[in-house]
Order: C-alpha cells, then sequence, then structure tokens
C-alpha cells in the first residue's frame, strides 16, 4: 500500500489568464505549456477561443498544483513546461514530467495524480503524490 507524500491545489481566475493570453499571444501559452501541451490548446483555441482559455487555465492549475505537492514551488529543477498534464487515452488526466525534473522526482516520489476542473469563472486542479516505493 502507497502512502501520501504530498498534496498541492490551486485555484485560478479564468479571467486573469486571459489577460494575460491576450497580453502575450504567442508568449504565455509557450511560457506555461509544454510542447504536447501547446499543441492541444492552440487545437481548442482555433475552434473556441473560451475552450482555451480554460485548457490554459487547468493547466496552469495543474502546475502550481504539482510544484506545491512535491514541496518545490517554481524553482528548480521545477519549471512550467516541465510538467505535462496529458489525457490518457481514456481521458484521464495524468502527469507527464520531462528532464530534469522527471529524474530529480523519481528519486524521491511514486506516482502522481491529478483532476482538473472548470467553471465558467475558476479553474483548479488537484494533486495527490504518493511516496517511493519501499519508503513508506
Amino acid at each position: 500500500m502507497s502512502a501520501i507524500a504530498g498534496i498541492g491545489t490551486d485555484l485560478v481566475k479564468m479571467d486573469r489568464i486571459d489577460r494575460a493570453w491576450q497580453r502575450h499571444p504567442e508568449r504565455f501559452p509557450a511560457k506555461i505549456l509544454g510542447a504536447e501541451e501547446l499543441q492541444v490548446f492552440k487545437r481548442r483555441a482555433a475552434r473556441d477561443r473560451a475552450r482555451g482559455v480554460r485548457y490554459l487555465a487547468t493547466r496552469f492549475a495543474a502546475k502550481e498544483a504539482f510544484s506545491k505537492a512535491v514541496g518545490l514551488g517554481m524553482r528548480m529543477p521545477m519549471w512550467w513546461t516541465r510538467m505535462q498534464t496529458l489525457n490518457a487515452p481514456g481521458g484521464r488526466p495524468q502527469v507527464v514530467l520531462s528532464s530534469p525534473l522527471a529524474e530529480w522526482y523519481e528519486m524521491r516520489f511514486g506516482a502522481a495524480h491529478v483532476s482538473l476542473t472548470d467553471e465558467s469563472e475558476y479553474g483548479a486542479a488537484y494533486v495527490v503524490v504518493e511516496t517511493l516505493k519501499g519508503l513508506e
């Protein structure tokens, strides 16, 4: 049985994310989203701006929640683009990490679980990080 090593949550206002995106239409999404997230974001935003804002806001919240769960905040090796929330084939969101965050994380933690939600005014994320097997 795994134990919980950390929990993080974040709540973000949609209009805050939308304003940042309006001020920096290329730079803001590229700073926040990883490569695969950016592809999904561009497709969604092209169909409907509101869907783009919701996607950007929930991914922003997921990164904040993850950084809290692992105890780093936004400092090395944590960085916005190194933690992605991508959908598994069935649609469940999953955490995908890249270097050097991935290696740092694998030495300290087990599985990471993420849940996202959004409403017209807010986007939110909740992350639970398990202990590394054998260190329970």
